[in-house]
């Protein structure tokens, strides 16, 4: 069953995608693919298709599972409230600080249905009630999976990459817990991220825009709440988590990217390297291309490998969770 919603997302986005960029090239709503020499028009917001897709997947879901309805709406309205906010960025730009903040309201349905367990399960220690502080903690952890994973987007196909790795990731670890509603809501949001990645990946012939970056992170947030995987998700989110981190340290506040220097420049050649910028965050991607100029799809590879190995960590944190149930 959990394979029929796989399948229903995947091919669901697929089908919307082509109609929404059509729909967005024809309203204007495009950027520049900076990355490439001759500076590419690609239609934007092509995330919209993910959120369509984990709708009509949410509605078979709501026929295939009515048992746990309350669950899938929890999870879809997460989606969709982050998913709004990042529309509304992306056709009026939001400040740097308002955007974290309005995020952090995606957590309403998680609390309100209160499909959450207030523990956190620890390797070796096993679980831990956390009972008064666990729902304090929601709202930080919305705003921190959806702006981490907006900010993990610097070429063609790395958000779409890394955060289907992430799914895999819980999916993988869902499976080793037993946890069968876990499954259901990775092999939804799997596929939708797989339908975008295809027409995402090197090179890009649609940009995710933020509605698809945040509704992904609240996404992933969700799952791990749901799910209680936190402590995977914490590991599995680790490049992401660094590259947030460093740009928010070097600059010293919350910004934009449209704020700031850009951190890779364009050679000749097509390669894309480092800048030397001193105004420039310091972000993952200087530190990919520090070695030398590469080619956008090998530094694209770079970070979907370091996803994999942070992968490859979270499922053995989970395996040592496992242990102390």
């Amino acid at each position: 069953m959990a394979l029929i919603l796989f399948l229903v997302s995947f091919l669901t986005s697929c089908l919307f995608l082509p109609p929404v960029m059509r729909a967005m090239r024809a309203r204007g709503i495009v950027g520049r693919d900076v990355h490439k020499k001759d500076r590419p028009i690609i239609p934007e917001m092509g995330g919209l298709a993910i959120l369509l897709g984990l709708a009509v997947s949410t509605l078979i879901g709501l026929v295939l599972f009515p048992y746990i309805t309350k669950l899938l709406i929890s999870f879809f309205s997460t989606m969709l409230i982050a998913g709004i906010v990042g529309a509304i960025d992306d056709l009026k730009p939001l400040n740097a600080r308002v955007k974290p903040f309005l995020t952090t309201f995606a957590c309403l349905p998680i609390l309100l249905l209160r499909t959450y367990t207030p523990s956190i399960i620890f390797p070796l220690i096993g679980s831990t009630r956390l009972t008064k502080v666990y729902p304090l903690l929601i709202p930080i952890v919305m705003a921190v999976t959806t702006n981490a994973v907006n900010m993990m987007d610097p070429f063609n196909g790395v958000m779409a990459g890394t955060s289907s790795i992430i799914t895999l990731t819980l999916l993988a670890s869902a499976i080793i817990f037993g946890s069968q509603d876990a499954i259901i809501l990775c092999c939804m949001l799997l596929g939708a991220l797989l339908a975008f990645f295809y027409y995402n990946r090197y090179p890009s012939r649609v940009f995710s825009g933020d509605v698809g970056s945040l509704s992904v992170g609240a996404a992933l947030g969700a799952i791990a709440i749901m799910g209680r995987l936190e402590v995977v998700a914490v590991v599995a989110f680790m490049p992401q988590i660094m590259n947030a981190f460093y740009g928010l340290s070097t600059i010293g506040r919350l910004y934009e990217r449209r704020e700031v220097n850009r951190p890779v420049t364009v050679l000749e050649d097509g390669r894309l390297m480092a800048t030397s910028d001193p105004k420039a965050p310091l972000t993952l991607a200087r530190f990919v291309l520090a070695r030398g100029p590469l080619h956008e799809y090998e530094a694209a590879m770079i970070f979907i490998t370091l996803s994999a190995i942070s992968g490859l960590l979270a499922l053995i944190t989970a395996y040592m969770m496992a242990g102390t149930l």
